[in-house]
């Protein structure tokens, strides 16, 4: 008796990037957002639509009754493209044009989820704290990522991923760079590491959440530099003490000898910094950068003073040194021999370090998308991509990010750069080349849309592509349900 033949299931091909998967039947492709459903090619997140948007002009007269208040005109729901699919091999219209009448204005906005190989992202780390040198290497899984940028007021700047990283160095750097990314733009932690050896820094990074920098939560970020203490509080420590120094890395700030001091009338106290001397009662070097009081390297903050000069200071002089977020302080009162001795600080100085502290802003992470829309992603809104350029250039051609607002960098190209906390959560995928997935939409006129030589025939209504599968956010909504961003549960076992 012979055995009946056995048929493997069929595959489908999917060309929605350069990967091409085969994929079978009950299975996803490498990316994770498509897969075979009995034979037909699906996308597993649902296109994603937010109900309320930015409209450009607030009607102060709506059907001939005063205006009601309705800025954001919530009942006009927005078509992100998330979850819409892409445009590859290129040559085919975007996923979705979508048209609607907007004050009597018809308006055209076209989604596509573009493959971004030309993107990074840069990342804010509010802390006073040293996470490595300018130049510094960042690393994810053990693999370069990105490097650390300037230092900005308060803050700590790293730009990570860009094509060199992708696809410029080996396949473990591609792909823990693409990682590291995706995760980042999705608000999900990921844990880097600054520099080479024994002074490397532990960084996890999330959007919106604080640094955890070696271990440690950071609370706060500073108020300013040491100086810019100096003259915000100055005030406050009139009559309660003889003199006041700010540890910051960067400039530290001493009272008697600052121009707020001068102008309160303090006298001289004959202190002494160790450092490179800027203007009065500012320093610079004062000690090497770290993780210590101010961002410098140093938990004694006595360290950086030098003797007390005999012929101004008098035993008994009060002094209190602080750090820029006033978190770290100490009070000292100079003996018979002039030397500094700890006491505990007084109720009313207390009142100063906790102002100091009230007025950091919490320290967070920020995570800002950027990538260059240039190239293929344009012929699916044109079959002359340059018009679309020259139309955003010309402020015809409104762009959004799963409708958030970005920056738009001037000069050639179409440049973006925007926070992913503005938009919906899970916005970004990625292809297995590697790179980036990320929704992209151009808002015109109708008729600026046919002169740009638009798909015109591909037009649909909100209404002809909204489904009950779509996913419907709130703009600014937080949370994330898992349920409602799929059609289908999939897991790593269901690869094709």
């Amino acid at each position: 008796m012979s055995r009946p033949e056995r048929t493997k299931p069929e595959k489908i091909r999917c060309d929605a990037c350069p990967v091409l998967c085969f994929i079978a039947d009950g299975k996803s492709g490498a990316c994770d957002r498509y897969a075979n459903h009995a034979g037909e090619l699906v996308r597993l997140d649902p296109l994603t639509i937010v109900e309320t948007a930015d409209a450009p002009l607030v009607p102060f007269m709506k059907d001939g009754a005063e205006w009601d208040g309705d800025i954001v005109k919530g009942n006009r729901p927005f078509v992100t493209a998330v979850g819409a699919g892409t445009t590859y091999p290129d040559y085919k219209p975007a996923p979705f044009i979508v048209s609607q009448d907007i004050d009597g204005v018809d308006m055209v906005t076209v989604v596509t989820e573009g493959i971004f190989s030309y993107c990074g992202v840069k990342v804010k780390i509010d802390t006073d704290r040293h996470i490595g040198d300018e130049r510094d290497i960042v690393y994810a899984q053990g693999e370069a990522i990105g490097h650390v940028m300037t230092s900005e007021y308060g803050s700590k700047m790293l730009s990570l991923g860009g094509v060199e990283h992708l696809t410029g160095g080996s396949k473990k750097e591609g792909r823990a760079t693409c990682a590291a990314l995706l995760a980042l733009c999705n608000r999900e932690a990921v844990t880097l590491s600054i520099g080479d050896g024994d002074h490397a820094t532990e960084v996890i990074v999330q959007a919106g959440q604080a640094p955890v920098i070696n271990g440690d939560t950071e609370r706060l970020m500073r108020v300013g530099c040491g100086s810019a203490t100096i003259g915000m509080f100055a005030k406050q420590w009139l009559g309660l003490v003889d003199d006041v120094v700010v540890v910051d890395d960067h400039i530290t700030g001493v009272l008697s000898e600052h121009e707020a001091g001068k102008q309160l009338d303090l006298p001289a106290t004959g202190i002494k910094i160790k450092g490179r001397r800027s203007t009065p009662g500012r320093y610079f070097q004062v000690a090497e950068p770290g993780t210590g009081w101010g961002g410098t390297d140093i938990d004694d903050p006595l360290t950086i003073l030098g003797p007390f000069n005999p012929k101004v200071a008098r035993a008994g002089m009060r002094l209190l040194m602080v750090s820029t977020t006033g978190e770290q302080f100490a009070y000292y009162e100079l003996d018979e021999a002039l030397e500094p001795q700890p006491h505990d600080l007084p109720t009313a100085l207390r009142k100063s370090t906790d102002l100091i502290a009230e007025n950091c802003e919490p320290s967070v992470c920020s995570v800002l998308f950027m990538g260059g829309a240039g190239g293929s992603l344009r012929a699916g809104v044109t079959e002359n991509p340059v018009r679309l350029t020259r139309s955003v250039k010309d402020a015809l051609t409104h762009v959004s990010c799963g409708g958030a607002k970005p920056y738009v960098w001037p000069g050639g190209g179409i440049t973006v750069m925007v926070d992913v906390l503005d938009m919906p959560e899970m916005s970004f995928g990625y292809v297995p080349t590697p790179a980036l997935v990320a929704p992209i939409e151009f808002t015109l006129r109708a008729s600026d849309y046919a002169a740009l030589g638009g798909y015109v025939d591909q037009v649909k209504t909100v209404a002809q592509i909204e489904t009950a599968s779509a996913r419907r956010v709130q703009r600014g909504t937080q949370g994330h349900d898992p349920l409602a961003a799929q059609h289908y549960h999939w897991t790593k076992a269901d690869k094709g």
